[in-house]
């Protein structure tokens, strides 16, 4: 039997490891404020965010089999689907299983702190249960939805929410840290587009390369990437994150090399832009991590 391969691969299990890595970012913005840290909770939370994860990936491969979009593509490491509908169309339903049960799971863990927290974990909750319930079927249709969506998701709604349900406020120390996997994430979904720039226009999605070209696409990465860094800097000089939070800025060089890369193999064919997307993915994953170590090292020295 072939069905763990569809209820596995829309989950695309690879993908989620964006996810511990932007829950450490707020665990630290956490540990950094207080000092502690409930651990329980801080698991609960990472649970949370790992379901949510899992039920944006799942609906969204559901959806794009449906509306033909997988039958088109050319499946990368960094975009196409995963394959496994396609392969066993007749169990696509399972699929929808994984996407909104998980959902219906990620709200449960939602009411679980809606009930110890209080109603302020509504701000980043409910814009980001609406993003992964309607990311496919709305988002993907505004060029600025698109553009933002991801890089909120993973940055305010997540970091802002684990540093809410730890520490029971928000802070500016959250904000500030939330900056960069916002940049980050945006130009991870940005850049993996290009690949699939055709069969998204066939099925009628408008994200900013489809409307504005890939030119406009890569200069709001090489602008994404810049503020990415600017962000840490600028925290740090306001006083809002510790001077080892300036850590994170030791994937510059990647980031300007993968910009740059990008910016001379945008047309190119696919082999060659692959290296930069590996390049970007080392980026956007690396440098929150840095940034979280930065932060709590701080927190350990007293700084």
């Amino acid at each position: 039997m072939k069905t763990p391969s569809v209820l596995f691969g829309p989950m695309k299990i690879p993908f989620l490891l964006l996810t511990p890595v932007c829950v450490l970012v707020g665990a630290a913005t956490a540990f950094y404020v207080q000092g502690t840290l409930r651990i329980d909770w801080l698991l609960l939370a990472l649970a949370g965010g790992l379901l949510a994860h899992i039920s944006v990936n799942a609906i969204n491969e559901y959806e794009d089999f449906w509306s033909g979009l997988d039958l088109q593509t050319t499946p990368t490491p960094f975009s196409g689907g995963s394959g496994a509908l396609p392969a066993q169309p007749d169990k696509t339903h399972w699929a929808a299983i994984v996407g909104w049960g998980t959902l219906v799971l990620t709200l449960l863990v939602g009411a679980y702190f809606l009930r110890a927290r209080g109603l302020g974990l509504l701000w980043v909750g409910v814009p980001g249960v609406l993003a992964v319930a309607f990311y496919t079927r709305w988002v993907t249709h505004s060029p600025l939805l698109c553009l933002v969506a991801p890089g909120l998701g993973f940055g305010p709604f997540m970091v802002m929410g684990v540093d809410f349900v730890l520490t029971g406020s928000y802070g500016l120390t959250a904000f500030a840290a939330s900056l960069a996997p916002f940049f980050l994430v945006n130009n991870l979904l940005l850049i993996n587009q290009i690949p699939d720039l055709g069969p998204d226009a066939a099925v009628g999605r408008r994200h900013l390369m489809i409307v504005y070209g890939k030119h406009t696409g890569v200069a709001f990465y090489g602008l994404f990437m810049a503020c990415t860094y600017l962000s840490v800097v600028a925290a740090w000089a306001l006083g809002l994150l510790p001077a080892p939070a300036l850590l994170a800025l030791a994937t510059a060089p990647l980031a300007a090399r993968t910009a740059l890369g990008l910016e001379r193999n945008r047309d190119a064919a696919l082999e060659h832009l692959i290296p930069y997307l590996t390049k970007n993915v080392i980026v956007v994953l690396t440098t929150p991590v840095l940034l979280a170590i930065g932060i709590i090292v701080a927190r350990l020295l007293g700084v």
